[in-house]
């Protein structure tokens, strides 16, 4: 059983896995390599002069990596409630979680798939959204969303930072109080 799933590998999803796994939560990250930001040159991501988008998840995957996050190359079908949480259907295994945070780009079949509601999106070309709250939940208790398919900018750099936002919120709920992830310069000797 997993503390946190997140269905999607990319700035928001990744951003997600780093905080959650660097808390200490048991965290499955399961990604069917279709991010957008595959085909993405970056050059306006806070922090980065250039960057291509394939580096950039890479880069992201590692971070969440080396605080245990697992990562895992599958496509999600199906999630269905149980007693305790949720159960992932992927094409090849099931996998179980106590929340799930979507982090699917541009796709929300899935979402409306297994209930969750979704809604008309502001960007250009992005027709369909899921409808989250200030937090990022769904009408789902339990059920997330981050980054563009929750609505917000397509840019990395706001994925990223929705990714993390939501993340903080999730474990916030599983701590049953407000978390805070800040790492301090250590005194040079």
């Amino acid at each position: 059983m997993y503390d946190i799933a997140i269905v999607g590998a990319g700035p928001a999803g990744s951003s997600a896995a780093l905080f959650t796994a660097k808390a200490g939560k048991k965290t499955l990250v399961i990604d069917s390599d279709k991010s957008m930001t595959k085909r993405a040159w970056l050059e306006n991501h806070y922090g980065v002069e250039e960057i291509t988008g394939p580096d950039l998840v890479e880069i992201g995957k590692k971070q969440a990596i080396k605080f245990g996050a697992e990562y895992i190359s599958d496509s999600v079908t199906n999630i269905t409630i149980k007693d305790s949480g949720f159960v992932i259907e992927t094409e090849n295994q099931t996998y179980e979680a106590n929340q799930v945070i979507l982090a699917t780009g541009i796709a929300v079949d899935l979402a409306e798939k297994i209930g969750v509601k979704t809604k008309g999106g502001s960007e250009p070309r992005i027709k369909t959204v899921i409808d989250v709250d200030s937090h990022g939940a769904t009408n789902v208790d339990g059920i997330w969303a981050a980054g563009t398919v929750a609505g917000v900018s397509v840019h990395t750099i706001i994925t990223a930072g929705d990714g993390a936002k939501v993340a903080i919120n999730v474990i916030s709920k599983l701590n049953g109080e407000r978390y805070v992830d800040h790492d301090v310069l250590k005194p040079k000797e």
